[in-house]
């Protein structure tokens, strides 16, 4: 387990190349020695630039496998999901029909989970939606004795999350649980969520031109390219809204 004095922790980027580059400016003016992206790169309008982008980066990076990556490789082994929407399936499948063999072994390499020990702060697991599973819904709201059992044992100081697409910093037990928001989806104000660790924990947001990235990703072939820009980018849904809708969703 390496020691690192800071490191930048990227969270459901979905191929958002715009919100991607702004954040990348945003990092390197932080001075991190390492990146971890935490999953969920794919699916989403811009798969190859910005698979592409993170392999060039300059810095030491290591990956996630969230379940949307995990879902785009399992499409490219011949797999369709039966369980998720036909909008999901609709996005999995173009998204997978982009990339090629390359693609494919590198999506293949990212890990479940990565751990790495943070000047200052401790021993830091890096996961994409819980320690065990990359699917399940828990947010600021949810009561700490559901994730109890979930948290515990772990032997790190810090958790990192995602998957949610929402901020939030809380204590689980003896364990810190900090969720990234995410880079291309978020929930809320606009803009690019990410989490800077070392020598304490700070979590980001980035700004970038909101109308410009819009345009960039209705010029694509995406075949949601339009509710992408209007709704994930320009205006996208508020936290109170989706906290709402998944009420029944979370962990129980």
């Amino acid at each position: 387990m390496t020691q690192n004095a800071r490191v930048a922790a990227l969270y459901d980027i979905h191929a958002n190349l715009p919100a991607l580059e702004a954040v990348l400016e945003d990092v390197r003016k932080a001075g991190v020695d390492r990146i971890v992206i935490g999953g969920d790169v794919l699916p989403g309008p811009m798969p190859r630039e910005t698979i592409a982008t993170l392999l060039a980066l300059d810095v030491p990076v290591r990956f996630v496998q969230g379940n949307g990556d995990r879902e785009v490789l399992e499409r490219m082994h011949g797999v369709e999901s039966k369980t998720l929407p036909e909008q999901v399936r609709e996005v999995i499948t173009w998204t997978a029909e982009q990339l090629d063999s390359g693609h494919e072994q590198v999506l293949a390499a990212w890990q479940k989970s990565v751990r790495s020990r943070v000047s200052e702060i401790g021993d830091v697991l890096f996961c994409h939606a819980t320690p065990r599973n990359d699917t399940e819904i828990f947010t600021r709201c949810t009561p700490e004795e559901r994730l109890a059992p979930i948290f515990s044992g772990l032997g790190v100081e810090i958790v990192v999350c995602g998957h949610t697409h929402m901020q939030f910093d809380r204590a689980i037990g003896s364990v810190r649980v900090v969720n990234a928001g995410s880079v291309g989806m978020p929930f809320g104000r606009p803009g690019a969520y990410w989490l800077l660790l070392g020598p304490d924990v700070q979590l980001r947001r980035t700004d970038f031109d909101l109308t410009a990235a819009a345009a960039r990703v209705r010029a694509t072939r995406y075949p949601q390219a339009e509710d992408f820009a209007a709704n994930n980018i320009q205006q996208p849904p508020t936290e109170e809204e989706v906290l709402g809708a998944w009420s029944g969703a979370e962990l129980r």
